[in-house]
């Protein structure tokens, strides 16, 4: 577990280092430049053999200074450096002025984007020290757009890493590629731009092969477009241990896996969860959900399909039992059993069976996911389930289901941005699980976990936990079920979300390409070894 920063909150912690005077400005900006440097040569080690040549663009801010660091210290490892500056040198701030002085008694300074003229000589590396974790606003005035900043170089470097030819030169974007609100991961565009404008910014803002950030990794490395705007990120330490909150690898303990160690327990202790299904035909998705509930470690799991889906249904399970219900009738029946402590509705639930039995299901208190149709059955009046949920409830929606929930907060959140710090997933999660009293998980590669009193998490399947092939129908459905055995096992509904959703990248990470949903639940086993679980 990492924390992850606003663009304040870590303007903060360098500041009260600063202000402790632990460190200074310039000894901060330094060990940036340095950190840079070597990061460039831990990822390319070839470079480091022998002189090359880079290309460093620095803006007009702290960025842009610890760009001149790194021209500086590429100069002394013998490297033939451009340095081109987006801005005028006199408005840098002190301590990138001071950085930029020492560069010039070591080399030139040429205007971007006027004076740019391409060199023969192609370069080894790219700098992108434009605009870091600070910017606010849309880079459109007229002598300078994203689309200038790619013509600097040769547009051809801009495209993804994977599509670019060996020849060009790899891209290094300092803090964060330049453009993005580091706070959302959204690129910021021009209020006023015409729609194709905006569309051109968004497909043209950097795409580097490495971003180096500092300190803590910020959201929008992890929001939005953020990942996919960077092939690999990797953190810097500058040395602001003591003002460190803390942070974690993964561990039993912290996922909270240490409650399967307990002796001498029993099925019953370790819970009964209910898994309502459709129905016949329409099961696949619950089973799904209870393989993924009973894998992850409920005691019993039931599935509840309706009288005349049973013969299937049985047909197909095993340890799993089952119960019909045909109306919320039997089901207030069936929940009279204390012992069933954990429900999951709506995949494979259908819409209207979904309005009948969700109501049941949440008047009996108990720990319970509503996922897929139970949450698009209430589309039409969302405030109708708001006002039945609970604070042991766990929503899970995707992108679509979260629009028909929240709609005027999806609107603000696929709105254009521009001006940072830009309105981002978890500022909509969050207000999401305030309005409906309860955690909600938003799915995506950039999953964020939310509760009503603000706490919030994102399980981001980025960079070295990049895991496309979890995207595969019935993969949802095996999250919901992973989240249902875990609040049937004791866990809190946050935390019940935030470890099933690591466990779920982490499985799909286990196997790799040509996942399938039915892989997912059987990964878990060799997970849990590696916990030491």
């Amino acid at each position: 577990m990492t924390e992850l920063l606003t663009a304040a909150q870590m303007r903060a912690i360098e500041q009260a280092a600063i202000d402790s005077g632990e460190v200074t400005g310039l000894e901060l900006m330094e060990r940036a430049g340095r950190g840079v440097v070597e990061a460039i040569f831990e990822e390319w080690p070839e470079l480091a053999k022998t002189s090359h040549k880079a290309v460093v663009l620095c803006g007009p801010g702290n960025n842009g200074g610890d760009g001149f660091v790194v021209a500086r210290l590429l100069k002394e490892w013998g490297w033939e450096v451009e340095v081109f500056l987006y801005g005028d040198a006199e408005k840098l701030p002190p301590d990138a002025r001071v950085n930029y002085e020492r560069w010039c008694a070591l080399g030139e300074v040429e205007a971007l984007p006027k004076n740019y003229e391409p060199s023969l000589c192609r370069p080894a590396i790219v700098v992108d020290a434009l605009f870091g974790t600070g910017l606010t606003r849309p880079i459109d005035d007229i002598n300078f757009t994203l689309l200038d900043m790619c013509d600097c170089v040769d547009a051809g470097c801009y495209r993804s890493p994977e599509d670019r030819d060996a020849n060009w030169p790899p891209i290094v974007s300092v803090d964060i590629p330049s453009g993005l609100c580091s706070d959302s991961g959204k690129v910021l565009v021009p209020p006023d731009g015409e729609p194709d404008l905006s569309t051109t910014l968004e497909a043209m803002a950097t795409l580097a092969d490495l971003t180096v950030a500092f300190h803590r990794a910020k959201l929008g490395h992890h929001l939005n477009t953020g990942a996919k705007r960077s092939h690999k990120l990797k953190l810097v330490d500058i040395g602001l241990h003591s003002w460190l909150k803390g942070s974690a690898k993964q561990t039993g303990s912290l996922l909270g896996l240490d409650k399967y160690r307990h002796r001498n327990d029993h099925k019953f202790s370790h819970g009964h969860a209910l898994i309502l299904s459709g129905p016949s035909g329409k099961g696949g998705a619950a089973r799904l959900a209870a393989r993924g509930a009973l894998r992850i470690g409920a005691g019993l799991v039931t599935v509840a399909p309706t009288p005349g889906a049973l013969q299937e249904n049985a047909a197909r399970l095993e340890a799993i039992m089952l119960s019909p219900v045909g109306d919320a009738q039997v089901l207030q029946a069936v929940l009279a059993d204390e012992r069933l402590n954990a429900l999951c509705l709506g995949p494979g639930l259908g819409v209207e069976r979904a309005r009948d039995l969700v109501p049941v299901g949440l008047a009996a208190k108990r720990a319970t996911v509503l996922d897929a149709d139970a949450l698009t059955a209430f589309k039409d009046d969302p405030s109708v389930l708001f006002d039945m949920l609970h604070e042991s409830c766990v929503l899970t929606p995707h992108a679509g289901e979260f629009a028909r929930l929240f709609p005027d907060i999806a609107e603000k959140l696929d709105a254009p941005s521009t001006k940072g710090p830009a309105y981002s997933k978890v500022d909509a999660t969050r207000e999401a699980a305030a309005r409906a009293g309860c955690v909600v998980l938003f799915k995506g590669p950039d999953t964020v976990i939310a509760a009503p009193d603000g706490a919030c998490s994102v399980n981001s399947a980025a960079y070295e936990r990049s895991a496309p092939w979890l995207a595969t129908a019935g993969s949802g459905d095996v999250l919901a079920g992973f989240i249902t055995g875990l609040l049937a096992r004791g866990f809190g509904p946050k935390q019940a979300a935030e470890t099933a959703a690591w466990l779920h990248v982490e499985a799909a990470l286990e196997f790799g390409p040509g996942l399938i949903a039915e892989d997912l639940p059987e990964l878990l086993p060799a997970i849990m070894r590696k916990l030491g679980v």
